[in-house]
Protein backbone atom coordinates (compact mmCIF):
# COMPACT_ATOMS: atom_id res chain seq x y z
CA UNK A 1 0.00 0.00 0.00
CA UNK A 2 1.12 3.15 -0.60
CA UNK A 3 0.49 6.97 0.93
CA UNK A 4 -0.18 9.97 -0.14
CA UNK A 5 3.57 11.07 -1.12
CA UNK A 6 3.96 8.76 -2.94
CA UNK A 7 0.94 10.63 -5.39
CA UNK A 8 2.20 12.12 -8.56
CA UNK A 9 0.32 13.59 -11.81
CA UNK A 10 -0.48 11.14 -14.18
CA UNK A 11 -0.13 8.30 -12.03
CA UNK A 12 -3.38 6.11 -11.66
CA UNK A 13 -5.10 4.92 -8.71
CA UNK A 14 -7.90 2.85 -7.33
CA UNK A 15 -10.44 5.17 -5.79
CA UNK A 16 -14.07 4.14 -4.61
CA UNK A 17 -13.58 1.09 -6.12
CA UNK A 18 -13.35 3.03 -9.25
CA UNK A 19 -10.17 3.59 -11.39
CA UNK A 20 -9.00 6.55 -11.60
CA UNK A 21 -6.34 9.21 -12.88
CA UNK A 22 -4.79 11.99 -10.98
CA UNK A 23 -4.89 15.18 -13.22
CA UNK A 24 -3.54 18.01 -10.77
CA UNK A 25 -2.75 17.47 -6.91
CA UNK A 26 -1.36 20.21 -4.45
CA UNK A 27 0.49 19.91 -1.09
CA UNK A 28 -0.92 22.09 1.44
CA UNK A 29 -0.56 23.44 4.46
CA UNK A 30 -3.26 26.28 5.62
CA UNK A 31 -1.48 27.91 9.08
CA UNK A 32 -1.54 26.03 12.07
CA UNK A 33 -3.82 22.98 10.77
CA UNK A 34 -2.41 19.55 9.33
CA UNK A 35 -1.23 19.00 5.83
CA UNK A 36 -3.19 17.57 3.13
CA UNK A 37 -3.23 17.32 -0.50
CA UNK A 38 -5.98 18.70 -3.29
CA UNK A 39 -6.29 16.14 -5.85
CA UNK A 40 -7.99 16.26 -9.00
CA UNK A 41 -9.04 13.37 -10.35
CA UNK A 42 -10.69 11.95 -13.74
CA UNK A 43 -12.47 8.64 -13.29
CA UNK A 44 -11.48 6.14 -16.28
CA UNK A 45 -14.71 4.85 -17.27
CA UNK A 46 -17.11 8.06 -16.91
CA UNK A 47 -14.85 10.29 -17.77
CA UNK A 48 -16.31 12.34 -14.40
CA UNK A 49 -14.10 14.80 -13.00
CA UNK A 50 -13.72 14.04 -8.90
CA UNK A 51 -12.18 16.18 -6.33
CA UNK A 52 -11.01 15.15 -3.23
CA UNK A 53 -8.96 16.15 0.32
CA UNK A 54 -6.22 13.62 1.16
CA UNK A 55 -4.97 13.79 4.62
CA UNK A 56 -1.04 13.81 4.79
CA UNK A 57 0.07 10.18 5.01
CA UNK A 58 -3.11 8.35 4.25
CA UNK A 59 -2.97 5.11 2.57
CA UNK A 60 -4.05 5.09 -1.11
CA UNK A 61 -4.31 2.23 -3.35
CA UNK A 62 -2.02 2.76 -6.63
CA UNK A 63 -2.71 0.53 -9.43
CA UNK A 64 0.13 -0.50 -12.16
CA UNK A 65 -0.49 0.63 -15.38
CA UNK A 66 1.57 -0.89 -18.33
CA UNK A 67 2.03 1.72 -21.21
CA UNK A 68 2.93 0.70 -24.92
CA UNK A 69 3.12 2.87 -28.28
CA UNK A 70 0.72 1.36 -30.64
CA UNK A 71 0.42 2.43 -34.77
CA UNK A 72 -2.88 3.89 -35.38
CA UNK A 73 -4.05 1.44 -38.77
CA UNK A 74 -7.90 2.33 -39.16
CA UNK A 75 -11.24 3.09 -37.91
CA UNK A 76 -13.92 0.38 -37.41
CA UNK A 77 -17.16 1.51 -36.02
CA UNK A 78 -17.28 2.30 -32.51
CA UNK A 79 -13.21 0.93 -32.29
CA UNK A 80 -10.19 1.94 -33.67
CA UNK A 81 -7.43 -0.77 -34.83
CA UNK A 82 -3.93 -0.13 -33.05
CA UNK A 83 -0.55 -2.47 -33.76
CA UNK A 84 2.11 -3.10 -31.77
CA UNK A 85 5.28 -1.92 -33.63
CA UNK A 86 7.54 -4.73 -32.55
CA UNK A 87 5.02 -7.80 -31.75
CA UNK A 88 2.95 -7.11 -34.72
CA UNK A 89 0.00 -7.86 -32.92
CA UNK A 90 -3.27 -5.70 -33.51
CA UNK A 91 -5.84 -4.18 -30.48
CA UNK A 92 -9.12 -2.48 -30.63
CA UNK A 93 -9.33 -0.16 -28.36
CA UNK A 94 -12.79 1.72 -27.95
CA UNK A 95 -12.89 5.33 -29.36
CA UNK A 96 -14.14 6.93 -26.29
CA UNK A 97 -10.60 6.88 -24.74
CA UNK A 98 -9.69 9.48 -27.16
CA UNK A 99 -11.86 12.17 -26.28
CA UNK A 100 -12.05 15.09 -28.72
CA UNK A 101 -8.70 14.85 -29.81
CA UNK A 102 -9.78 11.41 -31.79
CA UNK A 103 -10.79 14.15 -35.01
CA UNK A 104 -6.72 14.86 -35.10
CA UNK A 105 -5.68 11.06 -36.07
CA UNK A 106 -4.72 9.71 -39.16
CA UNK A 107 -3.31 6.63 -40.09
CA UNK A 108 -0.19 5.69 -39.10
CA UNK A 109 0.61 7.89 -36.03
CA UNK A 110 2.14 6.97 -32.58
CA UNK A 111 -0.30 6.56 -29.62
CA UNK A 112 0.44 5.60 -26.18
CA UNK A 113 -2.37 3.35 -24.33
CA UNK A 114 -2.11 2.00 -20.79
CA UNK A 115 -3.02 -1.21 -19.77
CA UNK A 116 -5.06 -2.39 -16.29
CA UNK A 117 -4.39 -6.59 -17.40
CA UNK A 118 -5.42 -6.89 -21.07
CA UNK A 119 -7.99 -3.52 -20.81
CA UNK A 120 -7.13 -0.35 -22.85
CA UNK A 121 -8.02 2.43 -20.06
CA UNK A 122 -6.14 5.12 -21.50
CA UNK A 123 -5.19 6.48 -25.19
CA UNK A 124 -3.17 9.47 -25.54
CA UNK A 125 -1.95 10.46 -29.54
CA UNK A 126 0.43 12.56 -29.28
CA UNK A 127 0.26 16.40 -27.90
CA UNK A 128 0.80 17.78 -31.58
CA UNK A 129 0.19 16.78 -35.15
CA UNK A 130 1.10 17.95 -38.47
CA UNK A 131 -1.86 17.96 -40.87
CA UNK A 132 -2.96 19.83 -44.47
CA UNK A 133 -5.58 22.40 -44.86
CA UNK A 134 -8.30 21.20 -47.31
CA UNK A 135 -10.38 24.03 -47.09
CA UNK A 136 -10.43 27.86 -45.71
CA UNK A 137 -11.69 31.10 -47.09
CA UNK A 138 -9.09 33.14 -49.01
CA UNK A 139 -7.81 35.94 -46.64
CA UNK A 140 -7.68 39.25 -46.86
CA UNK A 141 -4.23 40.66 -48.09
CA UNK A 142 -2.98 43.33 -45.49
CA UNK A 143 -5.32 42.22 -42.75
CA UNK A 144 -2.52 40.83 -40.39
CA UNK A 145 -2.77 43.65 -37.77
CA UNK A 146 -5.97 41.40 -35.73
CA UNK A 147 -5.53 38.13 -34.09
CA UNK A 148 -8.41 37.54 -36.38
CA UNK A 149 -9.18 33.80 -36.92
CA UNK A 150 -11.18 32.00 -40.39
CA UNK A 151 -12.14 28.65 -39.72
CA UNK A 152 -10.51 25.87 -41.21
CA UNK A 153 -11.05 22.05 -42.61
CA UNK A 154 -8.05 19.59 -42.24
CA UNK A 155 -7.06 16.46 -44.11
CA UNK A 156 -8.50 14.40 -41.27
CA UNK A 157 -12.09 15.94 -41.83
CA UNK A 158 -11.56 18.14 -38.45
CA UNK A 159 -12.65 21.92 -38.51
CA UNK A 160 -10.37 24.42 -36.08
CA UNK A 161 -10.31 28.56 -36.24
CA UNK A 162 -6.61 29.62 -38.11
CA UNK A 163 -4.96 32.90 -39.01
CA UNK A 164 -6.10 34.64 -42.17
CA UNK A 165 -3.01 34.17 -43.67
CA UNK A 166 -3.26 30.13 -43.79
CA UNK A 167 -4.18 28.85 -47.36
CA UNK A 168 -5.49 25.88 -49.17
CA UNK A 169 -2.49 23.19 -49.20
CA UNK A 170 -0.15 24.14 -46.40
CA UNK A 171 0.49 22.22 -43.30
CA UNK A 172 -0.32 23.40 -40.04
CA UNK A 173 0.83 22.03 -36.65
CA UNK A 174 -2.47 21.24 -34.18
CA UNK A 175 -2.56 20.90 -30.30
CA UNK A 176 -4.47 17.49 -30.22
CA UNK A 177 -5.29 18.68 -26.11
CA UNK A 178 -6.90 21.71 -27.64
CA UNK A 179 -7.99 21.65 -30.84
CA UNK A 180 -6.15 24.91 -31.47
CA UNK A 181 -3.51 26.35 -34.27
CA UNK A 182 -0.01 26.57 -33.18
CA UNK A 183 2.61 27.46 -35.94
CA UNK A 184 2.67 26.97 -40.17
CA UNK A 185 5.02 23.97 -41.06
CA UNK A 186 7.85 24.88 -42.63
CA UNK A 187 8.63 22.56 -45.78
Amino acid sequence: MANTSDISKGCFLRFNNELVQVLEYEHRTPGNLRAFYQVKMRNIKTGKLVEHRFRAGEDVELVRVDTNDYSYLYDEGPSLVLMDSETYEQISVDKLLFGDSLKFLKEGMVIKVSFDGDTPIYAEPPTSVELEVTYTEPGIRGDTATKTLKPATLETGAEIRVPLFIEIGEKIKVDTRTGDYMERVKS
